[in-house]
Parts: structure tokens; C-alpha cells; sequence
């Protein structure tokens, strides 16, 4: 398998949008705020996976390795929702990515 990057995971989201486009708000800036709160919900989904099973269980395979990496590909999906919604092109999100890298790297000299 190939290895997934915002361009697909955005080509991928667009796909959903257009086949639940009667079912689901449009992906536009004024749903941004929506889609992130959701993402902040998956987020705390994931993070209860932590609480409830703890750490080893999800370092194992198994079931809330599972559920966790499931908890976390939603997140990602609500990530390219707020992106989408935005306007933010892969190309930026990989710019930024790499200029935060950079200051990080250098960010306690």
C-alpha cells in the first residue's frame, strides 16, 4: 500500500462530502468551526481509549490498538474537513509542517 499524505486524505474527504452532500453540512468556511469541534470530540475519544485501556493495551495488537488508530484516522478526517473548509491546500499544510519543524528544532538552543 501506498503511503497516505493530505493530498489523498483531502481527495478522499472530498469523495465523502459529494456522496453524503444531502445528508452532510457543505464543507465552507462557516461549518470550519463545527468540523474542528468535532475533531476535538474524536480527539477525546482517543483519549479515553488511553484512560479506560491504558497505554500497554494500545501498544499491543489487539482490539484497542484497533480502536484507538480508528479514534485517530477520525481526528484526521475532522483535520481535513476544517482544511477543506479553509481552503488550506496540502502545499501549505506541508510548508507550515516544515517551517514549525525547523523553529522547533532550534527552539531551545
Amino acid at each position: 500500500m501506498e503511503k497516505i499524505g493530505f493530498d489523498e486524505m483531502q481527495r478522499l474527504q472530498l469523495e465523502l462530502q459529494d456522496k453524503y452532500k444531502d445528508l452532510w453540512a457543505p464543507c465552507c468556511p462557516g461549518e470550519g468551526r463545527s468540523k474542528l469541534l468535532w475533531m476535538m470530540i474524536e480527539a477525546g475519544e482517543a483519549a479515553d481509549v488511553i484512560k479506560k485501556d491504558g497505554d500497554d493495551a494500545i501498544l499491543a495488537p489487539g482490539g484497542s490498538r484497533a480502536h484507538f488508530t480508528e479514534e485517530l484516522c477520525d481526528v484526521l478526517m475532522y483535520l481535513n474537513d476544517v482544511l477543506i473548509c479553509y481552503g488550506i491546500t496540502p502545499e501549505e499544510m506541508e510548508n507550515a509542517y516544515y517551517a514549525k519543524h525547523e523553529r522547533n528544532m532550534h527552539r531551545w538552543e
